[in-house]
């Protein structure tokens, strides 16, 4: 059987010279890669507690709704800014050329909800920062932080000290 990394397509000297792009769509285009990533995410979580699965747009909709649906918790999509219907809840973070803004609904996240956030890549952290704050601010604890890939260079766990986080694959570098 296949390691779950096998089915990452590595593409040298993307977007930029020097970096190697981590493809997940070759995960998601392979049946038995797809069932390999959401069961090593669903295993991940067998002994935490927790009311919520989080996740943001849209690689975090693809992995954190079928663990949603197979341990029978909601789901709480986290989109980009203008994309919700009703009254929500932003937070601007920093990326590497400029800014961006996150939001979510103001009601989906009740006061004292345990929260799992799951999402394909952990790379800087600025994204889950931002949504660990937005969960926060609404009430919520987050209990787990649960991702596919992790690029370990650019240091994304260290932006969330004290949080739980765990990854399936662990790439050193950027």
């Amino acid at each position: 059987m296949k390691k779950l990394e096998e089915y990452v397509r590595s593409i040298p000297d993307f977007p930029e010279e020097g970096i190697i792009f981590r493809d997940i769509t070759s995960v998601l285009q392979d049946a038995d890669g797809l069932h390999m990533a959401v069961e090593g995410l669903i295993d991940q979580l067998k002994d935490v507690d927790f009311d919520v699965v989080v996740g943001p747009e849209s690689r975090g909709f693809i992995f954190g709704m079928p663990v949603a649906y197979e341990l029978h918790k909601s789901f709480v999509p986290v989109r980009k800014k203008g994309k919700l219907p009703c009254e929500t809840i932003e937070k601007e973070y920093a990326l590497e050329y400029g800014t961006a803004i996150v939001e979510m609904h103001k009601d989906a996240i009740k006061p004292g909800q345990k929260v799992v956030i799951i999402d394909d890549l952990i790379a800087t952290g600025g994204t889950i920062e931002a949504i660990i704050q937005m969960i926060e601010e609404l009430g919520g604890e987050v209990v787990k932080i649960s991702f596919v890939m992790e690029l370990a260079g650019l240091k994304g766990r260290d932006r969330l000290a004290g949080q739980d986080i765990v990854s399936l694959i662990r790439y050193e570098g950027k």
